[in-house]
């Protein structure tokens, strides 16, 4: 397996947007906006047409190319691509370590996220963003009791959770919302779609999408890895995950959360559903495996290369991935 410390060599790296739907407008009222200080004002009609649900995303091609299909990485609700690309302490994220190893890796932004285009809101999207304090996600991701400013980890918790991580962390958190799935999963399939078919990996609110792009384009996902997803398909086509290989992985801490032990719950019993309609789904549960004190947040995690490297031999042992140049 190629080490951290090795270059990346690049064939191809670019980028595109891709997805959405037209929206027409009509009888809006005109007003002037002044759009810069200093500058004169215009007139803005808003009426006129949109383009809603559109996504980013990059691409990267590594040479020599190992993977057998492009691996795609998507992230979870607040948060954008970025989630892949580095740590909040400055580390490689999964998007280095899997280039590294000759995966073409594909990194999005979701519809209404980070470089997608945005909208008319709440208008087109049907409501409001969620947006919650910094404090927030210290609980419900796993990373301790009481709150950042306070301090207090869990036991051997790997998350980096000193102050100025933690901050490098809320400041690519981004608004959500809950009311436009529909536009997130049809975007999605607009990517498969572009790129063909690849591994997507998903974390929490991506697994969610995950699972049920696999169920729409199951022709599309080659194999789906699930990083705490956050949801699960849809029971009445649970058939159609017969062919795709899932990996569904689990971090620490969960049994005395108040909310994960429910969700883990889910997962399992939507796995055995696909098991029992003849699919393949391995659920890895880290601490039992020897790799302990991670958080929902496990790319970002201090030993996320360890857990990256599981999924790597997992996806070897799948026969997606070859030692030698794929071309």
């Amino acid at each position: 397996m190629t080490t951290a410390s090795a270059p990346i060599s690049l064939a191809r790296w670019g980028s595109f947007h891709v997805g959405g739907r037209e929206v027409r407008v009509e009888g809006a009222p005109v007003r002037e906006v002044l759009y810069t200080p200093g500058s004169a004002p215009a007139r803005l009609d808003p009426n006129g047409t949109y383009l809603v649900g559109g996504m980013y995303a990059q691409f990267m091609v590594p040479e020599p190319r190992r993977g057998a299909v492009p691996l795609m990485l998507w992230h979870g609700g607040g948060l954008t691509g970025a989630c892949w690309e580095t740590t909040p302490d400055g580390r490689e994220g999964w998007q280095h370590f899997f280039l590294r190893q000759g995966w073409e890796v594909v990194v999005s932004d979701a519809v209404e996220r980070g470089r997608a285009g945005w909208t008319r809101i709440p208008e087109e999207t049907g409501g409001v963003p969620v947006v919650g304090p910094l404090e927030n996600p210290w609980l419900r991701f796993r990373i301790g009791p009481g709150t950042p400013q306070e301090g207090h980890v869990y036991p051997g918790q790997q998350f980096p959770s000193d102050p100025e991580s933690w901050r490098a962390f809320i400041r690519q958190n981004v608004p959500r919302f809950t009311t436009t799935d529909d536009l997130i999963l049809a975007a999605y399939g607009a990517l498969l779609d572009r790129i063909g078919p690849s591994v997507v990996v998903a974390h929490s609110q991506g697994g969610f999408f995950g699972w049920r792009a696999a169920q729409e384009w199951p022709d599309k996902v080659r194999a789906l890895v699930l990083v705490e997803p956050a949801s699960v398909g849809l029971a009445e086509k649970v058939a159609a995950l017969r062919g795709i290989p899932v990996l569904m992985i689990f971090g620490d801490y969960i049994a005395d959360d108040a909310r994960w032990p429910t969700i883990r719950a889910h997962g399992v019993a939507f796995a055995d559903a696909v098991r029992a309609a003849g699919g393949s789904v391995d659920v890895v549960d880290l601490p039992e495996h020897g790799i302990v004190g991670n958080s929902h947040m496990i790319m970002m995690d201090r030993n996320s290369d360890q857990v990256a490297a599981l999924v790597q031999d997992w996806l070897a042992a799948k026969g997606l991935w070859q030692g030698d140049a794929a071309g």
